[in-house]
């Protein structure tokens, strides 16, 4: 059955046989056929379908692809936000708010002593929970990593829990030392490669380890991707989030798919992005929900680096399901256009998934797509915090 969504007021392509990077067309139309982009084009052209849309003149972009998330998790840390955001974190985050974070204040042990408790429906239901929140805002493709639990069995069964929900998924026993590792460094890092890798690995599309102070260094970063890759596993990289450090330059010498946060960057790092395939994934809600100091998304663009926006959903650091709420901080607080915006958030995330079958409609594309209740794009980051998303398309079908 083939549907037709009929007067289009602005349609965001992506597809630069259109012109320009979103490839924008005014008065336009698409058709559905299955789970597929059928056909693309003026309005006055279209062709005849079994079913037709009205899309009541409203500006039509592809689905968000969130690349990067944290979704299966057990407990709350709303006491530690409240607690960020007082009078008091307040005046020390400003006398030496660079790159401070709770990763090393015991805030992500709380969250993994209650993933360890939970039963497997409960994780579940908090996953399907937070991913029902980001289809509902336009979100159509979903990366899920796994990173509370750290020991075998835990780490196996939150894998398979995203599993059921996403076809990316990530092997993050990489996230942190777990407490009681503390002083065993060595150890851990060798359950992360091996015994925990062979429980975890059936059920993972990709490796990500967090290369940055307080988590894995240098070598305990590049042995752990190793490992994952060994196995068939894609590496992406969590770096340079709370300082300078090795975690870009790694990302590029291993072929990862994406870095994410890039927060500090020297100039080399820069350039070793802008020379390499490597996707900047930004997570603007992380610098929001910490108060620390937003990455310079201007400076990666000006110098040709391909950039993505995602949500970072997690309980401690980023508990936002809202890939607009990204969109309009990258415009408001990283020097992005709402167009680039945009861009790094449905064709940049796919990059960096290595996808290019979503955050694209052209023929051939899944259909994935969102009926936004504005004329342009440009209102995700005029009218922030608004719900937006008057339908969602997900594999040719409403959702």
């Amino acid at each position: 059955m083939a549907v037709l969504v009929d007067r289009i007021g602005l349609l965001v392509t992506n597809d630069p046989a259109h012109g320009g990077p979103l490839g924008e067309l005014a008065d336009a139309a698409l058709v559905v056929e299955g789970a597929h982009i059928a056909w693309v084009g003026p309005a006055r052209r279209a062709p005849a379908a079994d079913v037709r849309v009205d899309a009541a003149n409203q500006a039509v972009i592809p689905g968000f692809v969130d690349s990067h998330t944290h979704l299966v998790f057990a407990g709350d840390r709303a006491a530690e936000f409240e607690a960020r955001m007082s009078v008091e974190a307040r005046v020390s985050g400003r006398v030496t708010g660079a790159g401070r974070a709770p990763y090393t204040t015991g805030g992500i042990a709380t969250t993994i002593q209650a993933t360890r408790a939970a039963s497997d429906e409960e994780l579940q239901a908090t996953a399907l929970r937070l991913l029902g929140e980001m289809r509902r805002a336009g979100t159509t493709t979903v990366e899920i990593k796994s990173g509370y639990g750290l020991t075998p069995r835990d780490e196996a069964r939150c894998l398979a829990i995203a599993e059921a929900l996403t076809e990316e998924t990530t092997y993050l026993g990489g996230h942190v030392v777990p407490p009681e590792y503390a002083d065993r460094r060595d150890e851990y890092v060798s359950l992360v490669c091996r015994e925990m890798l062979d429980v975890c690995a059936k059920h993972a599309r990709w490796v990500d380890v967090f290369c940055d102070r307080g988590a894995f260094d240098l070598d305990e970063s590049r042995a752990i991707l190793a490992a994952g890759m060994a196995r068939g596993l894609r590496p992406r990289l969590h770096g340079n989030q709370l300082g300078p450090g090795p975690g870009v330059q790694l990302a590029v010498e291993v072929g990862a798919a994406s870095v994410d946060h890039c927060t500090y960057l020297r100039d080399e790092d820069v350039a070793a992005l802008a020379g390499s395939e490597t996707v900047a994934t930004l997570l603007p809600g992380a610098e929001f929900s910490t108060r620390s100091p937003y990455p310079d998304a201007r400076r990666l663009l000006d110098a040709g680096v391909t950039v993505a926006l995602a949500t970072d959903c997690n309980p401690g650091t980023s508990f936002t399901s809202s890939m607009p709420f990204c969109v309009a901080l990258a415009v408001r607080e990283m020097g992005m256009t709402p167009g680039e915006a945009l861009w790094a958030a449905t064709a940049g995330g796919a990059r960096a998934l290595r996808r290019d079958d979503i955050g694209v409609l052209r023929p051939g594309a899944r259909a994935d797509f969102v009926i936004l209740a504005a004329p342009s794009y440009v209102h995700l980051a005029y009218r922030p915090g608004v719900p937006l998303a008057a339908a969602v398309w997900k594999d040719g079908r409403p959702s």
